[in-house]
């Protein structure tokens, strides 16, 4: 029996009360939860159900409590409830029910731990939005991991996502990398305030070759050449690297796109309509003060230039009009200050910004060597960036231990912990469940063990202690998914899966799955070889809402 099945089951019995006392049944919810309480000896499942309703039917929840017991009882596949506290009610399952989930993971398949939690939510989901200045450093991937993961956990629970990178090829930096650019390729030192590294030197090399005469040209001819096809090639690496890394973008959208189009000609008019726009100074202000800011904004600047925030009024106003509901937007440590600024345009705009703006910031990351952080890329010269970081630990590894942390936390990896084949190093300690679930099946075909069909399923047997604590481990997969979509946490997933490991361990060095020598295949091989089974559909599962790979052999 899954949680949602035994939840279904607390429902009726909340029905059968309320009829048989001539309770308004208008109080009961159209659905409701069940938990697992944090002590075992409390039971499997722990409902509150009783003091939801209490209130709403003056009814004292104990006796409410009492009530629903009762009527418990009476389902098949519930061993005993008891009440707790002040109307708790501790449920456990028969063998029976409790094994009876094995089967259902096993069925459900890739749609185990899927639910409906968020439906109806359209949420724009924008991370990394590195600018196409250079490679995409530590810092960045750390959001590639992260929000792609957060997208998979979000569409997981039913909401409509759209993930998105902006793409910022207008402004003052686009203007440093094209004289940079140009100086390399005259064999010239880098501006004072340029670029710098050998990826600069590479995408000037690929212009000359693309437009060999580009250094026959003025200097402002040429700086614009090399500005719009270095653009072009440095964010056509960025998106190979994300793709290698596994992360795709429904939206690519260009800032330059916001100006040609007028757009901020749009949000300036449409902030003007809310009244929170000044004159002052010869430039135009937007008075965020009126909601929470630190101080009033510039839009445009006295000689007319716009400003970095009013594109961003602009891209945010531009979400809301292709209907997203929620314009989540993930940011570096750096970036503290912009959500002060950022919840207050959204205010001036006439949204909630509680509802309809959400800023997530990520802390820095180190990557460590023989105890020292690695201050530098080879190519980048600076930083060290996306290719650094896979060549060092791998993509799978990358992926879970920058998801691995919350986002609000600094972290440093590791170089030997990460590539370490053992048990403390994470990525390998769950892979390795996956792997070894499924030579446990390559093996029980070399000996005639099979599931067979859900008729031959005897879940009764299933009574030993490291099946029941799998079976519970199991059976949380999907709250916890729906816990880190609604939280915005794909740690809890990660942390989730480790514990996951630890139990399927335990159960694989107690319980014997296969038939030894010439010992015949019984039931109870059978039952067990569906509960590997069961453990592997959730670590692939759960691996794959992390963007990692379930490897069947190590």
């Amino acid at each position: 029996m899954t949680p949602a099945e035994l939840a279904e089951v607390v429902l009726a019995a909340a029905h059968a009360v309320f009829d048989e006392r001539g309770l308004d049944r208008a109080a009961l919810p159209a659905q409701t939860t069940v938990e697992r309480p944090r002590n075992p000896d409390h039971g499997d499942y722990a409902s509150t159900l009783a003091l939801q309703l209490s209130k709403k039917v003056g009814v004292p929840p104990r006796e409410l409590a009492a009530a629903l017991a009762e009527q418990l009882g009476r389902a098949p596949g519930i061993k005993s409830v008891e009440i707790a506290g002040p109307g708790f009610l501790n449920i456990r399952l028969d063998a029976a029910a409790a094994g009876q989930l094995a089967r259902s993971i096993v069925e459900a398949g890739p749609a185990y731990g899927r639910s409906d939690t968020l439906a109806g939510q359209r949420i724009n989901l924008e991370f990394v939005s590195a600018n196409p200045t250079g490679p995409v450093h530590i810092g960045g991937v750390r959001w590639a991991a992260v929000g792609d993961a957060l997208s998979r956990l979000l569409r997981a629970t039913g909401a409509d996502v759209g993930t998105e990178y902006y793409f910022n090829d207008a402004g003052s930096q686009i203007d440093r990398f094209a004289r940079s650019l140009l100086a390399a390729a005259k064999g010239e030192p880098a501006p004072e305030d340029g670029y710098g590294g050998a990826y600069i030197a590479e995408i000037a090399a690929e212009v000359i070759k693309k437009r060999p005469d580009v250094l026959d040209l003025s200097d402002d001819a040429a700086q614009e050449v090399f500005r719009v096809e270095g653009v072009q090639l440095m964010f056509a690496e960025i998106r190979s690297s994300l793709r290698d890394f596994g992360v795709e973008f429904d939206t690519y959208f260009n800032e330059k796109d916001l100006h040609d189009r007028g757009e901020l000609e749009q949000a300036l008019a449409r902030l003007r309509e809310q009244g929170h726009v000044f004159e002052s100074e010869g430039a135009t202000w937007l008075r965020t003060t009126d909601f929470g800011d630190d101080k009033d904004r510039v839009l445009r600047k006295s000689n007319g230039e716009w400003t970095y925030f009013a594109a961003d009024c602009a891209y945010y106003l531009d979400k809301r009009e292709r209907g997203f509901e929620r314009v989540v937007i993930m940011l570096g440590a750096d970036h503290h200050g912009y959500i002060g600024r950022m919840k207050a345009m959204a205010a001036c705009f006439g949204d909630d910004p509680a509802r309809n703006l959400e800023i997530l910031i990520g802390q820095l990351v180190n990557l460590v060597r023989d105890g020292a952080p690695v201050r530098m890329s080879k190519r980048a010269g600076t930083v060290v960036t996306l290719e650094d970081l896979v060549d060092a630990i791998g993509v799978d590894a990358s992926r879970y231990a920058l998801a691995r942390y919350s986002s609000d936390s600094p972290i440093d990896i590791d170089v030997e912990l990460w590539t370490r084949a053992t048990r403390d190093n994470p990525v390998y300690y769950v892979q390795y469940v996956a792997a070894r679930t499924a030579s446990v099946n390559r093996n029980a075909a070399e000996v005639g063990l099979t599931r067979g069909d859900a008729a031959d399923f005897h879940a009764e047997l299933l009574t030993h202690e490291k099946e029941n604590e799998l079976l519970k481990a199991l059976a949380a997969f999907p709250s916890v998914v729906a816990a880190a979509a609604e939280l915005r946490a794909p740690h809890r997933l990660s942390h989730y899966l480790e514990d996951l490991a630890q139990a399927y361990h335990r159960f694989y060095d107690n319980c014997r799955i296969l038939p030894r020598g010439d010992e015949e295949v019984t039931d109870l091989h059978r039952a067990r070889l569906w509960l590997n089974d069961a453990t592997r559909v959730v670590i692939a599962n759960g691996l794959r809402l992390l963007g990692v790979s379930a490897p069947e052999r190590m």
